[in-house]
């Protein structure tokens, strides 16, 4: 073990353990071709907390070639399904076994409370993802098609075959899993990049790949800058399916670049998702729900439910009850403390950007309920920002348009059902979607007009890796999770057999 391409870290709670900061390259850690590195940053203190070597185009060659010999190899492809996902099983096992180390490298490094981190991230969203598309590896069937007498004509599933994934900072582990469980499932290889702004559990979790027994090369992970090292991986001519969960903006670029060999793409972008409470609704799970649809991961959520449109019958009953829930309820603070609900914005450029938001809606005209402003209790440092609430918000607005990704919440009154549903679909995207009403047909109806790739009926947000996760519009392409997580990662390949036609 090189010392150069592993540090001793203590975290704040006081865990010591052994941080790979190298490229994890064909089951190896490396330095990078140009010796560049990147520093990752502390945003509850905004300490730096240590330093990883940086991939650009020339590291992206030398792992997608390392996956590319992987995929050929038959030590991966001739492998028996059922040792496939006893490997996973395998990986699955370490993860849990590693659960308090890793969970303490994201809420060091990406800000979000531990308690969230280790039961909700590394075993529920990361281990539990990839025992679940484990047993997969041996039931991917094809199927015998009926035609004729004197014909056999059937389908396999074969791999995609090399797999480039991006993943953002929001849920370092959890994205990938999300991507790693089908396409490993499947029999894929995988060059993923690691969100330059939280590269640290992902570089962990390459010791946990070998450990598991991975034949070199089946997976690689690399760091670095979306430009240096991002673009390749879109671009790159050996790789033959791009997944990517981030911003739209972003999305739209990587699909502009994936287009260089006609890629297979799979991508999960933005959202500015509604939430309808509707006047039966029962108001203090509504509450409950509309705080944890976007408070939590600090407002940091794809999917967040960041648009609440009440009924103008309970607008007024609404409001206050949602602000004293969140007073009592969303805790401001360090990761580390048991106490702690929300913790800083993961990035001095997210921090500012909601603040930006701030100004924004009271140039506009909404109305500040509460929050509004940066938080300085902890230690006085840290990228936090009080939890923050406007009404009387128009949809013209760009609070009410924009996606803002922090915890930053707008309310708006609606009279008719078929109000609240035109604007809730008057938006670019369409990723998540929230109905509250205690009338069965109202919300089978509503959940039916909502453009959006998920309806949540009377809660928010509570994905399962057991069902599909994704959008329409311009919040994303194809879907992750579930069994319909594995459609993106196979090939069908019709086989026909002449059995004694003639011509």
């Amino acid at each position: 073990m090189s010392s150069d391409l592993f540090v001793e870290l203590t975290a704040p709670n006081g865990r010591k353990y052994t941080q790979p900061i190298g490229l994890f390259i064909n089951n190896e850690f490396v330095k990078s071709k140009s010796g560049k590195k990147l520093t990752t940053i502390n945003p509850t203190d905004e300490t730096d907390i240590t330093s990883v070597y940086a991939a650009d185009a020339d590291d992206v060659d030398i792992a997608v070639e390392a996956a590319r010999k992987a995929l050929k190899s038959p030590e991966w492809r001739d492998l028996d399904t059922t040792d496939r996902g006893n490997l996973m099983l395998k990986l699955a096992t370490l993860i849990e076994q590693h659960a308090e180390t890793l969970a303490t490298i994201d809420a060091w490094d990406n800000g979000k409370p531990y308690s969230v981190a280790l039961e909700v991230d590394v075993l529920l969203a990361t281990a539990g993802t990839i025992r679940y598309y484990a047993g997969y590896a041996d039931k991917l069937h094809g199927q015998v098609i009926e035609t004729n007498p004197k014909k056999l004509s059937y389908t396999i599933r074969e791999p995609v075959g090399v797999c480039g994934q991006i993943i953002p900072w929001n849920y370092p582990l959890a994205m990938a899993a999300w991507k790693l469980g089908p396409a490993l499932a499947c029999g894929n290889t995988v060059v993923l990049k690691a969100a330059e702004q939280t590269p640290l559990s992902i570089l962990y979790l390459g010791q946990l790949i070998k450990e598991a027994g991975f034949p070199p090369g089946v997976v690689n992970f690399l760091n670095g800058y979306g430009r240096d090292c991002g673009a390749p991986i879109a671009t790159h001519p050996k790789i033959d399916k791009i997944a990517f969960t981030g911003s739209t903006a972003t999305g739209r670029e990587i699909m502009k670049m994936a287009a260089i060999n006609m890629k297979n793409i799979t991508l999960e972008t933005g959202g500015k998702s509604p939430m309808l409470i509707f006047d039966d609704a029962d108001l203090e799970q509504a509450v409950k729900w509309a705080h944890f649809g976007i408070m939590s991961n600090m407002g940091q959520i794809c999917s967040a439910t960041s648009r609440v449109l009440v009924h103008e019958s309970v607008y007024e009953k609404f409001i206050p009850l949602f602000t004293d829930y969140l007073k009592k309820t969303s805790t401001v603070g360090n990761p580390f403390d048991d106490s702690t609900f929300q913790g800083p914005q993961v990035t001095k450029a997210q921090y500012e950007r909601v603040l930006g938001y701030i100004e924004s809606g009271k140039s506009e005209g909404a109305t500040l309920v509460t929050g509004g402003s940066p938080y300085k209790n902890a230690n006085g440092k840290g990228f936090f920002v009080e939890p923050t609430v406007f009404s009387n918000v128009k949809d013209h607005m760009k609070i009410y348009r924009e996606e803002i990704f922090g915890p930053f919440l707008v309310i708006s009154s609606f009279k008719t059902e078929e109000e609240a549903i035109e604007r809730a679909n008057d938006t670019t995207y369409g990723l998540g979607s929230a109905v509250f009403t205690q009338d069965l047909s109202r919300a089978h109806r509503v959940a039916r007009q909502i453009e959006a790739g998920m309806v949540w009926i009377n809660s928010s947000n509570d994905e399962d890796f057991r069902i599909p996760f994704g959008g329409v519009k311009q919040s994303g392409i194809g879907r992750e999770l579930g069994e319909a997580g594995l459609a993106a990662y196979t090939n069908a390949k019709s086989i026909h057999v002449n059995l004694g036609m003639k011509l």
